[in-house]
């Protein structure tokens, strides 16, 4: 399938790597916009924008989802599919321009955690278990057909980032 991936951190890199050695075909990497940060307030790109660079994907970082050139553009690439990951909510006229959709991974066993940051609330309440959940993208946040769910048990002394990494190699 041919297929265009949108993500921003470094979660959504296996899911590229995995991408990239499989007989898809990834036209283009979407991501966001370069931003200034830390002390010295430089410009700052997305790990999933110097992954793509790596490995020599075109990229797009649009500030707006929904403007006509952007919307065009994708168009014109004709993907089968978008493949999401760690990124933000897509408007509806951009995920209805595939015609097999577009596919999100959550990291959380929806429909649990919705939204920004399932890792941190899954341990910041005590969860004995979590996962990722693979969802076709529908008009409201996480809210799609589930395709696919995979659960971890969370230890109780693990840390945040061991679950964020294990999520982000499982989901892959």
């Amino acid at each position: 399938m041919k297929l265009v991936f949108f993500g921003t951190p470094d979660f959504a890199i296996p899911s590229l790597l995995s991408l990239h050695k499989s007989q898809h075909e990834i036209l283009a990497v979407v991501t966001t916009p370069d931003r200034r940060s830390g002390r010295g307030l430089t410009m700052q790109c997305s790990e999933i924008k110097q992954k793509a660079i790596e490995l020599g994907y075109s990229i797009y970082q649009p500030e707006y989802l929904d403007k006509t050139n952007f919307i065009y553009t994708m168009k014109k690439m004709n993907a089968d599919i978008y493949v999401v990951v760690a990124f933000k909510l897509l408007p509806e006229i951009l995920f209805n321009i595939p015609k097999n959709g577009a596919v999100n991974l959550h990291a959380s066993l929806l429909p649990k955690y919705r939204g920004p940051a399932p890792i941190h609330h899954a341990l910041l309440n005590g969860d004995s278990q979590t996962g990722v959940t693979t969802f076709k993208i529908e008009k409201y946040i996480d809210t799609g057909r589930i395709l696919l769910q995979k659960k971890y048990n969370i230890d109780k002394d693990i840390t945040t980032g061991i679950v964020y990494d294990d999520l982000a190699n499982i989901g892959a």
